[in-house]
């Protein structure tokens, strides 16, 4: 397997790191990488709201989806994905971005596992369209064998009913319908490709807005005119965080096109939330992403309630009426 730049460059960037402690007006700037899932919602084991609301009735045929084999996989070409696997009964395959794939490795278990089922290695085969050599499996923490696609394991979403269903695609800013390499399906990607490579935070050519601040899945970056920059303060909180989630940390080599430099008086430097959360920003704004939008390109957050609006690399809101 290919080891990606932005895996080298947070490598070289480690010694790097920069410490503030005025900047954004904290006490004490927190410029630790912490996690680099971007744009994840905040919800239980971190699989995204959508696989905690299960019904029992969903709950227990995701259990019995558990023990059910992919059989002959397929590839399926979808107009809004690209191209997806399936397994023989042409129910998408998902995978997580908090597995990692090398090496491989599941940490979806419990109520997670309940909610996105993961496929067993036992009796898959690949078609025609994915390379045999991708495949392979990885044991789980109660012992069982799970497929991995290139590393990645793979899973079911329990929400799914039907053949050629993909709702688990973007939940939680972190499941997306597996592409036959193994990438991350995503709209215009050539099957997630594109998507896959993208650094934790780069820009993006809007049409309308210019140039646009994303996240590693493409996804479009937000502020919200309500929060506060100095003292930095983020006043999205509770509810508001299910349509908002924030962006984690991401460290300031795992960027291109990024305004990331401290400075003393803006920087890019972690806002320390009272919930907890540790949540990225720049030129102190605090960043979020849309649950809005299901997929790269999206703007659906723009102009919310006047107070939302896609973010510059500069911190700038894009697009605000003046």
């Amino acid at each position: 397997m290919k080891t990606s730049w932005r895996s080298a460059s947070l490598v070289a960037s480690a010694a790097a790191v920069l410490v503030l402690t005025t900047a954004c007006g904290q006490e004490k700037a927190d410029t630790s990488t912490g996690s680099q899932n971007v744009g994840a919602a905040p919800a239980a084991n971190g699989y995204g709201t959508a696989g905690a609301t299960e019904t029992g009735a969903a709950a227990a045929d995701g259990q019995g989806a558990v023990a059910q084999s992919a059989g002959q996989l397929a590839v399926s070409d979808t107009a809004k994905l690209g191209e997806v696997v399936t397994d023989s009964a042409g129910m998408t395959l998902y995978r997580f971005d908090k597995d990692t794939a090398e090496p491989p490795k599941s940490t979806c278990d419990g109520d997670c596992a309940t909610a996105w089922p993961p496929v067993p290695s036992s009796g898959a085969a690949a078609p025609v369209g994915i390379d045999k050599t991708l495949l392979g499996e990885v044991t789980r923490t109660d012992g069982t064998k799970q497929l991995t696609i290139d590393g990645w394991p793979q899973y079911r979403f329990a929400k799914d009913t039907k053949a050629g269903d993909t709702k688990g695609q973007g939940v939680g800013g972190t499941w997306y319908a597996s592409a036959p390499t193994g990438k991350k399906a995503a709209a215009g990607s050539g099957g997630g490709a594109a998507a896959a490579d993208l650094p934790g935070l780069s820009t993006r050519n809007d049409p309308e807005l210019g140039e646009v601040v994303v996240d590693k899945n493409g996804m479009t970056v937000y502020r919200f005119e309500k929060d506060v920059p100095w003292p930095m303060k983020s006043n999205c909180i509770g509810a508001c965080l299910e349509k908002w989630p924030v962006v984690e940390p991401v460290d300031a080599a795992d960027t291109k096109g990024i305004d990331n430099k401290n400075d003393g008086k803006r920087g890019y430097v972690i806002n320390n939330r009272p919930d907890g959360l540790k949540q990225q920003s720049i030129d102190c704004w605090p960043l979020y992403t849309f649950a809005g939008d299901k997929k790269p390109g999206d703007t659906n957050g723009q102009g919310v309630g006047g107070t939302w609006y896609a973010i510059s690399p500069e911190g700038k809101p894009l697009g605000k009426p003046k």
